[in-house]
């Protein structure tokens, strides 16, 4: 990647939909360091473990419409995705907004990483200055909308582009510390709990280590209240969920509108993986027993991510099928659960 954004393509942003905000894109990779620069001041490694959970939250004031605005500009940005309700709060509470002029730099290629941006309004042009070349080559711009910067936070790396306004704008940012905080430690946490969930799981035995820790990379946190719907029975599968905690109860509805309870799961369980393996609508409706924790791994990533489970998942398919047609005497009662 050439520059400290999450867009390279000129006019690149205006959809809110950046390089870094599609599951299909590996992680970027470290920008390189120029020969000969001098140490930066921020070069120091970071390690989660060592970072104290007790440390006071930073809290910038917002007005309710201004807070509002922050959460729709952000909820689209795939660094936030794992972050939970609280967390998320603390992202709002934690950044502060940073107005500009035409012409202003935002940041300037090789300078030490201080913050991360979120576009709340305007225009900006991104540029890089290669080797060998007298000026800064344009190479990218955001129109209204994107996030950019973390990359410098993110590897301990000055900046790899330079960000300036076209136009009078608004930007919402996070300092270094925080952003480390709230999105690498959280980050760092979930995958370790990931991990010892995906673990308990008997059919995911089969991928190596690393498949697991991809696995747990691409879930997202799910969280629901006593007697709200997870899946509806005759909706189109969007994905399968893993047990975090709680309980679940599956309902199906038969040909004669008739609701029957026939099945429930609690933590370390899964469900909805039969819709997404034989390409049908939910075949049973899945509610919550008070609160339930989840994680969701969307179809794109089931499908990217669990081939090496497939022909065991569809072996349990299809014992579960044979073991639902003993029991209620035809194929209409399966459920989507395990």
């Amino acid at each position: 990647m050439l520059s400290d954004t999450t867009s390279t393509a000129v006019g690149g942003g205006g959809d809110g939909e950046d390089a870094e905000n599609q599951d299909a894109e590996p992680e970027p990779t470290p920008p390189v360091r120029n020969v000969g620069r001098r140490k930066s001041v921020f070069a120091e490694a970071y390690n989660p473990e060592d970072d104290a959970d007790d440390q006071p939250a930073v809290v910038h004031p917002k007005s309710d419409s201004q807070r509002a605005s922050l959460a729709e500009a952000v909820k689209h940005i795939l660094l936030f995705r794992s972050l939970d309700g609280e967390q998320m709060q603390q992202v709002l509470d934690a950044m502060f907004e940073r107005r500009v002029q035409a012409g202003d730099f935002v940041i300037k290629q090789g300078d030490d990483g201080d913050n991360f941006y979120v576009i709340e309004s305007g225009k900006y042009k991104v540029y890089v200055k290669m080797d060998g070349e007298a000026e800064p080559k344009l190479v990218g711009g955001y129109d209204n909308a994107g996030s950019f910067g973390e990359l410098a936070l993110m590897y301990n790396m000055p900046r790899a582009a330079t960000v300036q306004a076209e136009n009078g704008g608004s930007l919402w940012a996070m300092d270094r510390q925080t952003f480390r905080r709230i999105v690498l430690k959280n980050a760092y946490k979930k995958r370790q709990m990931y991990e010892s969930l995906l673990n308990s799981v008997p059919m995911l035995k089969t991928l190596e280590n690393y498949e697991r820790m991809n696995l747990a990379d691409a879930l997202v946190p799910r969280t629901y209240t006593d007697g709200d719907t997870i899946i509806k029975q005759g909706d189109a599968a969007d994905g399968m969920y893993f047990m975090e905690d709680g309980e679940v109860r599956v309902v199906k509805i038969d040909g004669n509108g008739v609701e029957k309870e026939i099945n429930r799961a609690t933590k370390g369980g899964y469900f909805g993986e039969l819709a997404l393996l034989t390409n049908k609508p939910r075949a049973a409706t899945i509610f919550a027993v008070g609160t339930v924790k989840t994680a969701f791994l969307d179809v794109e990533a089931f499908e990217r991510l669990l081939g090496p489970c497939m022909e065991l998942m569809k072996r349990n398919a299809e014992d579960y099928e044979q073991q639902l047609i003993r029991i209620f005497g035809s194929k209409s009662a399966i459920t989507d659960i395990r």
